[in-house]
């Protein structure tokens, strides 16, 4: 089987549909939250998620968006844009939102947004927090977004091995247990602005990261509409 795996959409249309085109023929998709936020089109983001059939878990940004607390931890941009999206979702996406549960476990792979020991909130962004959540893994496979960078940690024989992935690496899994982030669709920080996302080949057992181009003009134009935070419409040029 061979799915698709999105993460941190945000609300970013132009950057959802380049990445389902770019996927291909897969046998399904699964997100990691942060559907919404930031960006300009939750409802359409939503919607399409919704057609496709797609089946993932809830992040900061969906909690926030359907009134959790989450959002007192915003920075003031964020804040500014949740507060637009809770204004502007439709109650048809709210209840969607509110239906995302915090953890899934699909083919023997654990989904979260932040990591297995802390769903929401943690940042895999070292070995010590990798190895603890490797830990607390109840798969062998974790799947997980938040940081928008595109990473892997790869336990084996004790130690805990990082992978830095490019445009169309492909790492083979070889029975190892791993923690897997596809990096950002809608909003990635990794210092490449073009959407990213990933291919699980569960017969192969292996992945490759993907990137492709969207119209991000376009998403900045929506952005400035809306009224949404300059910071947040400039940094999509330099994937920051």
């Amino acid at each position: 089987m061979r799915v698709a795996v999105l993460s941190d959409i945000h609300a970013n249309m132009p950057a959802l549909e380049a990445s389902v085109r770019a996927a291909g023929g897969v046998d399904g998709i699964w997100h990691l939250g942060d559907v919404v936020g930031y960006g300009p089109a939750p409802d359409q983001v939503v919607a399409r998620l919704q057609e496709l059939g797609v089946t993932g878990v809830r992040g900061n940004h969906d909690a926030a968006a359907i009134g959790g607390p989450e959002i007192d931890w915003f920075n003031p941009d964020a804040r500014r844009a949740m507060e637009w999206t809770r204004n502007s979702i439709s109650p048809s996406t709210r209840a969607w939102l509110t239906g995302l549960p915090p953890t899934a476990i699909l083919d023997e792979c654990s989904l979260v947004h932040g990591s297995p020991r802390d769903p929401m909130w943690e940042y895999i962004t070292s070995v010590p927090v990798a190895r603890a959540n490797l830990a607390a893994l109840g798969t062998r496979i974790g799947l997980h977004g938040h940081t928008h960078v595109p990473m892997a940690w790869i336990e084996e024989d004790g130690s805990v091995d990082v992978v830095g992935p490019g445009d169309g690496s492909i790492l083979e899994l070889r029975g190892r247990r791993a923690l897997v982030n596809p990096g950002s669709v809608g909003q990635p920080r990794d210092g490449d602005p073009r959407a990213a996302f990933l291919i699980l080949d569960t017969e192969k057992d292996s992945i490759s990261w993907h990137r492709v181009s969207y119209d991000i003009q376009a998403v900045q134009e929506a952005m400035r509409s809306a009224g949404l935070p300059a910071t947040l419409v400039a940094r999509l040029d330099s994937g920051s």
